[in-house]
């Protein structure tokens, strides 16, 4: 009985000084409103990337050469990683590509903007798909064909190309035709980013450029049943034994989901701890209510404590203001959370999705909010003398 009563004369009481109550709402809100933001926008990027790993697949390699490679090794031969996965038993397919800038022109108007060199297998590996015509194919051998990402559609359509499919368009000097438009990928995980920035042609063609792009990274499927780590020492071996000078640095899909769910926890408790910041603020600012309160109030202490109140009772009462200030505070700013979470991850195209945690984070911190920083006014208003009390003005 004695919280229901405390509970109606906390409302009644914060009702009475609305004005004061509102300017202390404001700093909670912000501050859980932050945090859960913060905290929710955290795990949304989290499952982001894995589902875009999960979508490629986990049974992803990414093949680099060591940047430690000494001895004058330029980079993967071409042939070589062609010829992989007849020597490689756990490897099904592999994807070598190289990447190169240059110019771009097309009716008097230029960009600079990447190209990837890219055999058959990226298709698949990477999971690209189609908006129109095809993908490179291992029969373009050094033609001069090229399949165009969406951002780079876009630009076409800008400068007045509304169906791309056999225009021939200026890259390095070089006269190519698009055969294809691809739809928009999500990069993340191993995808590169020149997949939507540029244009894709075939690797034999982008090697012939004055300035030979050598291949640094190969992305490989392990074959199924197969094993990660009997598939890496695998291309270990096979590329040493092609070339002594060449190191390659191998990391399957697990152990970069692994990193980057580290990367994540670690960038969330950062964030967090960045929104707490303003809750502290807002927390101050509960504080300071409560003890103008306590100061207005004195002859209402002093008549409850003549009328028999104890101490504790008078604490209650208090606390119970507190309380019920930051309870509501942190109602409103987990919605505002929620909301601000749900516009970050529709303006990023993100999968939007509520954690559970973050909820119960905020009404937890909330409530410990309202009895850490209404703890003092309370105890304040709880020692008051009543004599003293009574005699205020």
């Amino acid at each position: 009985m004695m919280v229901k009563e405390n509970l109606k004369e906390a409302l009644r009481s914060l009702l009475a000084s609305r004005q004061r109550s509102i300017l202390a709402l404001i700093g909670i809100v912000i501050g859980i409103g932050s945090v859960i933001a913060m905290v929710s926008v955290g795990t949304i990027v989290q499952h982001e990337v894995l589902r875009q790993f999960q979508e490629m697949g986990t049974d992803i390699l990414t093949v680099r050469k060591d940047y430690d490679t000494g001895g004058g090794a330029k980079g993967i031969d071409l042939k070589d990683a062609l010829e992989a996965t007849a020597y490689c038993r756990d490897i099904s397919e592999i994807a070598p590509y190289c990447s190169v800038f240059g110019s771009l022109s097309l009716q008097g108007k230029r960009e600079t903007l990447p190209a990837l060199g890219v055999t058959e297998s990226f298709k698949d590996i990477f999971k690209v798909d189609l908006e129109a015509g095809r993908f490179i194919t291992d029969l373009d051998e050094n033609m001069p064909f090229c399949v165009v990402g969406a951002k780079m559609q876009r630009l076409l359509s800008s400068w007045g190309v509304s169906d791309p499919i056999g225009v021939d368009i200026v890259f390095n000097e070089r006269f190519f035709t698009i055969i294809g438009v691809l739809k928009e990928t999500p990069i993340g995980g191993m995808r590169p980013y020149e997949i939507n920035e540029g244009i894709l042609i075939p690797i034999t063609t982008a090697m012939r450029f004055p300035k030979r792009p050598p291949i640094q990274t190969m992305t490989a499927r392990i074959a199924p049943h197969a094993t990660p780590l009997v598939a890496q020492e695998q291309l270990q071996r096979y590329f040493k034994s092609r070339d002594r000078r060449l190191k390659l640095r191998i990391t399957s899909a697990e152990e970069l989901i692994e990193r980057m769910q580290k990367q994540m926890r670690m960038f969330t408790l950062l964030l967090g701890a960045i929104g707490s910041i303003a809750l502290i603020v807002g927390g101050v600012g509960v504080m300071n209510v409560m003890l103008v309160s306590v100061s207005e109030r004195r002859k209402e202490i002093g008549i409850r404590r003549a009328l028999g109140a104890q101490q504790g009772d008078i604490q209650s009462q208090f606390l119970m203001e507190s309380l019920v200030l930051s309870l509501v505070g942190g109602v409103i700013g987990i919605a505002l959370g929620v909301g601000a979470s749900y516009g970050i991850s529709k303006f990023s195209n993100w999968q939007f999705m509520v954690s559970s945690s973050a909820i119960f984070l905020g009404v937890g911190v909330s409530a410990a909010v309202g009895v850490f920083f209404g703890f003092y006014p309370a105890r304040q208003a709880a020692r008051l003398n009543p004599i003293d009390a009574l005699r205020s003005n």
